[in-house]
């Protein structure tokens, strides 16, 4: 296996009165080009790249590097918060998709040649 491509559902968090409905995610690892590195990718070609550990480390206790923070929001759902010069972006997961991904990171090999 090389790369690790999962879509999900997730909800931008916003100040309005009602919830947003899920928009699609798209999470990636690739070991061979960068093995530390995941990106998540959001609706309007935003994506964000930053380190493995960080998610992992976000998904038990609040963590931060950079302009990403990251923390778990109750028993079921993690938030991350990407922070720009346009703004900041906050998004709110389902803990156990962004789990089954990193799982799925950590048996991705990188092709022999």
């Amino acid at each position: 296996m090389s790369a690790v491509e999962q879509y999900a559902r997730a909800h931008i968090v916003t100040d309005a009165a009602q919830d947003p409905p899920a928009v699609p995610v798209a999470l990636r690892y690739d070991p061979e080009a960068d093995p530390r590195r995941v990106h998540i990718m959001l609706p309007g070609h935003h994506e964000w790249v930053f380190a493995r550990d960080l998610l992992e480390q976000g998904l038990r206790a609040p963590a931060a590097a950079g302009d990403v923070r990251i923390w778990p929001c109750g028993r079921v759902q993690a938030v991350m918060e990407f922070h720009s010069p346009k703004g900041v972006d906050v998004v709110q997961f389902e803990s156990k998709t962004l789990i089954r991904f990193l799982r799925r990171t950590y048996t991705a090999t990188p092709v022999s040649s």
